[in-house]
């Protein structure tokens, strides 16, 4: 698979550097054709604001002639549209000439037509006025007068642009597609096709000849279910238009300046592409297949693909086995999962699978009408149903119902969807019994805490109301502490489970802000009009009880301005929340790593993240009531309030040390690739030094605007932290600055945390600073010392998406890299 995306990188290089047409022509524009006129030679033909140019061009060392369209300001040249993809003229001077009746040839030398617009609906009647133009959408027309009678649009190659519509006739099931090239110099049509599938309800598809390579996902009432939500929708509006006759899909960007493309590569991956004028190249913001799971069934039949579980990334669905076990031990996933109890289609009961995407719909059935509750009625009446879900997830409506296995499931990077996989009745006896007694157990804990505070507190209220006439003042003393103590203990805080379902509408997919192993989080106003953050432990999520209670237990002891202010719990039954305060500005990873986002964060705003940050974890290591080790520290992790103030948040992994005691160990791995120490990673050792190396990983991120986890230095071998060292050592350090910053004076503050970004991610614990060297360091009030080699930077990283790992099995480690925006689980 590593292979596979390494390649992928090459191509998608050498499509840069290779694609580039003879040099040094000088083109003379043309801005409209009519049948009088032809382009040949050096002409070219350009639309009206500059943005797209049409003309004949060869590729670097080839004498093959095409007819195409690029970008006309865009260096390297990117092409979008090519006409005779599959005859180019060689050792000719080829013609392109527009008929009377409105058709587009190309000729060769002798006048024989190599290529022709094929217009059906012309007749050898001659048309009007046909004229041809390329419009700024990129989009090469004839028209006669304003009616369209051809476009370029009807026929796409390998790039869907905006305004492009893909579309199958529902009727006669002709359907338009894009099309790879056969390599990346030869455009002619390759083996990969990407277009809506209609069998069943529609979804995007990739297919290598007849097979089915990839899935795009099914329209969700948003875009198709396989985007990446977060980036997506805040850069483009997706669009589905679904009738009787046909499916179109087109997507249109949100600013008019963005310069976007989809491209199918030769190697069969659609990937999203937005032009950076300040970098000077083509950013790639989504590509799919990205990893094993999204490839079509990569776990086979009624199992799950989630890709933080490398290696084991399948899993069967609850209720399920594997059909073949000695495979499925070996990490060979054919055969897929089967049930382990028969249904009896009386009694079967639906088991909600959160964040993911939906699986293969080809054999689906659907009704846009019913409700999600009539859909879950019609499924129990039909003994082959296996499972149903939301068509809509903005109106929560639409009833989508699958028949037999279940294929194709995947864990969402993003928000996802819900949902509901059949299971026998006797399933639902075996779980109940399970979570009954750990409910009821943790319930009777934290009701026994609550009781005993409340105890607590009306004996010293009596006590200190009888003292009141010796002692005057004394009542006011004690409310005031009363408050305190209400504040730090927030055990007290118990909230109904209808009160916080009503404040978020009952937990509507409307109101889903972020998704990750604990499960959904949810926005939501309670009735005095506190907006506040929901966490809601999921049925099937990588975290359970004991995270729960952990996180529950440390947050009601913790109060500081960098960590996120925990408002209270609710158990009910089977559900599990827990509830904060909103951050309005979502996390840190949201803005650090986007494109266009960044540019709010200026250098005095990181520097202030940057200090907040070490504070907040100053706080957790030594001025809190507990020695407390976040263990999972990361940009995600780091929340933003109203004035972009850093908060610290999600403590499912944190531990508590003893006053004297300095290191522990586990033999159950757990936290996020990237910003574990190499200490903890190999040997499960853990201690604050651990926090320290996360908060130097965040530091370098902050500060260069790029992930450790997908940095990669093709010159030298090395990762961020790699990148880091070695600028420092040549006196480079202000070139790992964000781009952003280029050409700028850089302030020592910035130069300073690099320093210290380095000193804290050294490969020795001992030699790591502590959180309040950090601080002292941090504004210039103790000298800095020199760092030594960092952890993990010398291994080579063979792409940008590899990671460090442990030799050991590592199913417990966090499972969100992505930003789950105002609250993240893992």
């Amino acid at each position: 698979m590593q292979i596979c995306k390494v390649l992928m990188l090459m191509l998608h290089t050498t499509f840069f550097f290779f694609i580039i047409p003879t040099l040094s022509i000088q083109y003379e524009t043309l801005t409209t054709i009519t049948p009088n006129d032809s382009i040949q030679g050096n002409e070219t033909l350009v639309s009206s604001a500059g943005t797209f140019e049409a003309g004949f061009f060869n590729f670097a060392d080839s004498q093959l002639q095409y007819f195409g369209i690029w970008y006309k300001t865009i260096s390297p040249r990117t092409y979008v549209w090519i006409g005779n993809r599959d005859s180019p003229i060689q050792n000719s001077t080829p013609i392109l000439k527009l008929t009377y009746q409105g058709t587009l040839v190309i000729v060769d030398d002798s006048g024989r037509i190599v290529w022709s617009s094929n217009l059906s609906t012309i007749t050898e009647k001659p048309v009007l006025k046909p004229v041809l133009s390329l419009l700024d959408s990129g989009n090469l027309v004839v028209k006669d007068g304003e009616k369209i009678l051809w476009e370029s649009f009807d026929y796409p190659g390998d790039t869907f642009l905006a305004g492009m519509k893909l579309k199958t006739d529902l009727l006669n099931g002709h359907y338009r597609s894009l099309t790879s090239w056969k390599s990346i110099e030869d455009p002619s049509l390759g083996e990969f096709s990407y277009h809506i599938d209609v069998h069943g309800f529609p979804q995007l598809v990739t297919t290598k000849g007849k097979v089915l390579f990839s899935r795009g996902g099914s329209w969700n009432g948003c875009a198709f279910g396989g985007v990446s939500w977060l980036r997506n929708l805040k850069l483009f509006k997706f669009s589905l238009v679904f009738n009787d006759k046909e499916v179109s899909y087109e997507y249109e960007t949100l600013k008019n300046e963005t310069i976007t493309r989809l491209w199918l590569n030769p190697s069969g991956f659609a990937q999203r592409l937005v032009w950076s004028d300040r970098e000077g190249y083509w950013e790639i913001i989504s590509t799919r297949p990205m990893d094993q799971c999204e490839y079509y069934s990569s776990c086979d039949a009624n199992s799950i693909c989630n890709i933080t579980n490398s290696p084991r990334t399948c899993q069967c669905l609850e209720g399920f086995v594997p059909k073949y076990y000695e495979k499925w031990n070996s990490l060979e996933w054919s055969g897929g999962c089967v049930r382990r109890k028969r249904l009896n289609c009386t009694g079967d009961w639906f088991l909600k699978h959160s964040g993911v995407e939906l699986p293969d719909t080809s054999s689906s059935w659907f009704d846009k009408s019913l409700s999600l509750e009539e859909c879950e009625k019609m499924c129990l009446k039909n003994c082959s149903c296996s499972a149903y879900a939301n068509l809509d997830v903005k109106s929560n409506s639409g009833c989508l119902i699958w028949f037999g296995k279940i294929r194709d499931l995947t864990k969402h990077i993003d928000q996802g969807q819900d949902i509901f996989i059949r299971l026998a009745a006797s399933e639902l006896d075996h779980r109940r019994n399970k979570w009954s007694f750990s409910n009821k157990k943790l319930a009777g804990a934290l009701g026994g805490i609550t009781l005993f505070i409340m105890i607590l507190g009306l004996a010293a209220f009596t006590y200190i109301k009888r003292k009141k006439l010796a002692k005057p003042g004394m009542l006011k003393i004690f409310h005031m502490k009363c408050k305190r103590e209400k504040e730090d203990v927030q055990l007290s805080t118990l909230f109904s489970f209808s009160t916080i379902s009503k404040a978020t509408n009952h937990f509507s997919d409307c109101n889903k802000i972020g998704q990750g192993g604990f499960g959904p989080v949810y926005k939501g106003i309670l009735e005095d009009g506190l907006e506040i953050a929901v966490k809601r432990l999921s049925e099937n999520s990588e975290q359970g009880e004991e995270q729960f209670k952990n996180e529950v237990m440390l947050m009601a002891k913790l109060q500081h301005r960098n960590l996120v202010k925990l408002l209270g719990c609710s158990i009910h039954q089977e559900e599990k929340l827990l509830i904060y305060e909103l951050m309005p500005n979502r996390s840190l990873d949201y803005f650090i790593f986007d494109s266009t986002l960044k540019e709010k964060l200026d250098l005095a705003k990181r520097f202030q993240i940057i200090d907040g940050i070490a504070r907040g974890l100053l706080y957790l290591h030594q001025d809190s009531r507990l020695r407390i080790i976040h263990r999972d520290l990361k940009t995600s992790n780091i929340l933003l309030d109203n004035y972009m103030n850093p908060r610290i948040s999600d403590f499912g992994l944190a531990r508590t040390f003893r006053g004297d005691q300095d290191e522990s160990k586990t033999n159950r791995l757990m936290g996020t690739y990237g910003y574990m120490p190499p200490e903890y990673a190999v040997h499960g050792s853990f201690s604050i030094k651990s926090d320290v190396f996360s908060f130097g990983v965040i530091v370098l991120e902050i500060i260069s605007g790029r992930k450790n986890r997908n940095f990669y230095d093709h010159h030298h071998n090395l990762n961020l932290l790699g990148h880091a060292w070695r600028l420092w050592n040549e006196a480079k350090a202000q070139e790992l600055m964000d781009d952003l910053f280029h050409g700028t004076t850089i302030p020592c503050e910035m130069l300073r945390c690099i320093h210290v970004g380095l000193l804290c991610v050294q490969q020795i614990p001992e030699h790591r600073p502590n959180m309040s060297f950090v601080v002292l360091m941090l504004n210039g009030e103790k000298l800095l010392p020199e760092p030594s080699e960092p952890g993990f930077y010398s291994r080579p990283v063979h792409h940008p998406i590899q990671v460090e790992s442990s030799s050991r099995s590592c199913e417990d480690c966090s499972q969100n890299e992505a930003s789950m925006s105002l609250l993240e689980a893992r």
